[in-house]
């Protein structure tokens, strides 16, 4: 088992009653899959500080970080990879139009309408979060045994 716990952060942008996914582009399991902006922490930087830099690199829009909420916490392992807290987080407000800034990483963006969600083509470990935002659970574990 890994030593160490990475940090997530995970963006929700909703409109209009629709959610913002993204299309994972990538050379393992997840390739073609939705997920939610998201990336890691970096060193010395704070969870919101995180978010609004991922959101900006990944979709170019610019968050404040006081219009991010908290909306779940998940603590995830599994399938080989290190095990990881996920932080999510509601954009209550946000400058901009999302655009795909990482192409090689991302076949696309796409709004669903949150009462219609692709749920069977949405990764486990985001689905857990966009979940919690309707339900209110504020804490899940994934992949533990």
């Amino acid at each position: 088992m890994a030593d160490r716990h990475l940090v997530d952060v995970h963006v929700l942008l909703i409109r209009d009653g629709h959610l913002l996914l993204s299309k994972r582009r990538g050379d393992d399991e997840f390739d073609g899959l939705w997920h939610l902006p998201a990336g890691k922490l970096e060193v010395g930087e704070s969870a919101t500080a995180a978010a609004v830099r991922e959101a900006r690199e990944e979709i170019g829009v610019d968050i404040d970080p006081v219009d991010l909420r908290h909306i779940h916490t998940a603590h995830v392992v599994g399938s080989g990879r290190e095990a990881r807290i996920g932080l999510f987080f509601e954009a209550r407000g946000w400058s901009g139009e999302p655009v795909n800034l990482e192409p090689d990483k991302c076949y696309g963006l796409q709004w669903f309408p949150l009462s219609r969600l692709p749920e069977s083509e949405i990764i486990g470990y985001p689905l857990a979060g966009i979940r919690a935002r309707a339900g209110g659970a504020t804490y899940s574990e994934r992949g533990w045994r």
